[in-house]
């Protein structure tokens, strides 16, 4: 029995990023598990409630926009933080597996992670690891479905965001509309994006151009 963790929602501009630890045995996942990216979001939410069945425990955690926006903290340390939040849920003495690495010194994020975790556990940590370790594969699917269906639920709140990320044109303008009606961000907005102060500075240079 052995663990994989990693994350989703790490470069969005809304909304949470989640992170999913799965603790099972290799052989009962199923076969297609791997990196959430490469797979349809049907298929993908299909493999998440198959790993949900066939682990011994999944654990997911959420690192919310509030928590973002800290500014005594960085993305690093949250990401840190919500591969050892989610690995707390799943970890017993002894236990051993491995993160995806979400820095580029591996081996000081996996250790960052361990020393936050109050079991005993053995942490590895590698890049691209939901790519080679099966287990991640699974913790990236799991993280993936959690992070697809918040931002299906801000969809509903505050009408189409799109994916959430800056690249999105839908999602710029969801932000840029929102501000223009509003006067301000919305709640699921990373204000401490740039994304965000570009969006602001716009309007505001929108408005006294109406001067």
């Amino acid at each position: 029995m052995r663990f994989g963790v990693d994350e989703a929602g790490k470069g969005p501009v809304l909304g949470s990023m989640f992170a999913a630890a799965v603790r099972a045995d290799l052989k009962a996942l199923p076969e297609d598990v791997g990196d959430s990216k490469d797979i349809a979001p049907q298929r993908r939410e299909q493999l998440a409630t198959e790993i949900r069945s066939a682990a011994d425990a999944v654990a997911v955690a959420e690192i919310p926009v509030v928590r973002i926006d800290d500014p005594e903290t960085d993305m690093n340390t949250l990401t840190v933080a919500a591969h050892a939040e989610a690995l707390s849920g799943v970890a017993s003495d002894g236990l051993a597996g491995t993160v995806d690495a979400g820095d580029t010194d591996a081996e000081r994020f996996g250790r960052r992670v361990a020393d936050r975790v109050a079991a005993d556990v053995t942490v590895a940590a590698e890049h691209g690891a939901d790519e080679t370790d099966p287990l991640v594969g699974a913790g990236s699917i799991v993280a993936k479905v959690a992070r697809d269906a918040h931002v299906a639920a801000l969809s509903e709140t505050y009408g189409d965001v799109g994916s959430g990320y800056p690249s999105d044109p839908t999602t710029r303008e969801f932000l840029a509309d929102y501000v223009r009606r509003h006067g301000d961000l919305p709640d699921c907005a990373r204000a401490s994006w740039s994304t965000c102060e570009d969006v602001l500075a716009a309007a505001e240079q929108a408005t006294l151009g109406e001067f």
